[in-house]
Order: C-alpha cells, then structure tokens, then sequence
C-alpha cells in the first residue's frame, strides 16, 4: 500500500510577500510563485504551504481576512491563482493554503454588520460581553500580543474578545451560522482544487461558554511572555474544538474521494503532546497532522541532552513551567 503524500513529503512553506515579485512593487505575488514552480519541483518538494493572500488590511501580514473567498490585488487575482494550481499540479506539486477560521479582520463586512448593532443577525458571529461590575473587562484572558483580550466598543457598549491584535476579533464557533460560512469558504477553494489546509491556531477556536477567568500561572516569569501570567484553560483548547476539526476533516474527506490526491489538513497546535494527540480525533477523525512546536524551543546544545530527556517527552521549558503551574 502506497502512503499518502501527506505521510513522506517535504512541503515547502512560501511566505508569499517575500517571495518572488513580478510587477516591480517590492511584494511577492502568486505569477512570481508560478516562475518558480520547476525550481520548487527540482528540490523534491511534495507540496507548497503558501501563506494567506486573502484581501486584508495587512494589521498581521494577511492573519486578519476581510474576505475568505478573494485574492488580495497586493498579491494578483483568482485567475492567477487559478493558473498557478493548475501548473503546480502539472508539476506533481500539492497546494495547501493558509486557513485563518478563528477570527477576521475588524474591516470584514461580517464584523463590521456586528459591531453596528446589539440587535443586528451577525451580532452573535463574534464574541460580544458585558463588562465586569467595575466597567472593565469580561475577564483575566490575556491577548497572545499582551495586554487584555478584551476591546471596549464605545458604540454599543460592549467588549468584544481578540485573542491576537484588537484588529482581529474572535469569530464566535459556537455560533451554526459561523461554521455553515467557514465550512463553505473551505469548500470555495477545495472546489478550486487545492490539495489541503494549514489550519491556524486551531486549538483557540473555541471558548469556555461560562467565560471564566483562567487560573494565574503560579510559575510566571517575565522572560515567559505576558500572555503567560495565565494559564489558557479557558480560552483555548475546549472539547468542542474536537467536533469541528473532525467537520473539517469530512469536508476535506468528501473531495479526496473524487479526485487526484488526499486531500490533507494541517493543524497548528501549540501544546504538550498529550493534549495535541486528541487533534488526530477520537470517534471521528480529526486533522492529519499537527505542528510540532515541541522542536521550537528545544535545546540544541550537548550539555542539555539529558536534560531534554526529563522534559516531557522534549517540551520547551516554557510550556514545562506551564504544565508544572497547572492547577487541579
């Protein structure tokens, strides 16, 4: 039996505006990928991971969309993109993009229908609360940049939550509508022929229900990052997560059965090992693989090797402190 391509290959990241700039503005756009695609293929590269190209005010290069169904003019048109598929897979390359379902640009149209009114349909597509009884934030949750997850809008008198920039607010999971709309922007590009996603932040995508402040992290030191003062029990990894990245996996499951190869899905998933094998799924299945950010942090040296080997099975020392802060 042969093994899926997913299994065996290299795939080659290509960060798209540092890439190959074709129409002399200083940024890399997709007919600057399609230059390059024999030289992708010489290296013996199984697929190109491309970064997101979707319109977007560019707060966090791409990472905040205002339409999941677009290319961004920075970065050329569908019609290239179109073309640059079809020459990859002449080429024997797969195409995997960049998904980023677990929050928008604050200049989405979705977002902005949001925010314009308590009583408007898309109020309850992103995270809406109300203050705590001293007028400031909902909670403890801390943004992954620092500083409170938390931005007040003046205009109907709410926080709204952003685990990332304020620019980027949360999209709310729990909602059916949010998953019928980001499971139909997965299907607009698998009916392009994309061969699969790198999916962002995966583990984030859905919140506790009761919004409970996350334990402090008893272990905190300030070489840790803000963001660590707390423990992310709350805001990040809940069980309901499981259910939509095995939608996901269906979704993708249904067009590998039509067609030219597997289609695969990526999960970047920031945490220990015990917890990141759950992503594979359970009584569904779930992504096909995760990252492996326990490599990130790992220390390189000699004289840590056997430290290494008491850190959980290779964990970097931050989420060592973390697990060790974890309370009952």
């Amino acid at each position: 039996m042969t093994a899926p391509w997913w299994q065996t290959g290299v795939i080659y990241q290509i960060y798209l505006r540092a890439f190959q700039d074709t129409d002399g503005d200083g940024i890399g756009d997709l007919k600057g990928v399609a230059r390059r695609l024999d030289y992708l293929a010489g290296l013996g590269v199984e697929a190109i991971w491309i970064s997101p190209f979707y319109p977007s005010p560019m707060a966090d290069f791409g990472y905040d969309v205002a339409d999941y169904c677009g290319v961004d003019a920075r970065f050329g048109t569908l019609a290239d993109f179109d073309d640059l598929l079809a020459q990859a897979h002449a080429r024997g390359l797969n195409v995997l993009l960049d998904f980023v379902p677990n929050h928008t640009s604050d200049r989405h149209p979705w977002f902005v229908a949001s925010r314009s009114s308590r009583d408007h349909p898309k109020r309850d597509w992103y995270i809406w609360r109300d203050g705590a009884p001293d007028g400031g934030p909902p909670n403890n949750w801390i943004s992954d940049f620092g500083g409170s997850a938390w931005e007040w809008d003046e205009a109907t008198g709410q926080f709204y939550y952003h685990a990332f920039l304020k620019a980027q607010p949360d999209l709310n999971w729990r909602h059916p509508a949010v998953r019928t709309a980001m499971y139909d922007a997965m299907r607009f590009w698998f009916d392009r022929g994309v061969d699969g996603f790198r999916i962002d932040v995966l583990w984030h995508m859905v919140k506790a229900a009761d919004f409970s402040d996350n334990p402090v992290n008893l272990a905190y030191q300030p070489a840790l990052g803000e963001m660590h003062r707390v423990l992310q029990r709350n805001s990040t990894d809940q069980p309901e997560v499981h259910e939509i990245a095995a939608d996901m996996r269906a979704i993708a499951d249904s067009y590998s059965a039509e067609g030219r190869s597997e289609r695969a899905l990526i999960g970047e998933i920031y945490l220990p090992v015990d917890r990141l094998m759950h992503y594979y799924g359970r009584e569904r299945a779930g992504v096909h693989l995760p990252f492996n950010f326990q490599l990130v942090d790992a220390p390189w040296q000699a004289h840590h090797r056997n430290a290494d080997r008491r850190l959980r099975g290779g964990a970097s020392a931050g989420r060592v402190a973390e697990l060790g802060a974890r309370q009952p």
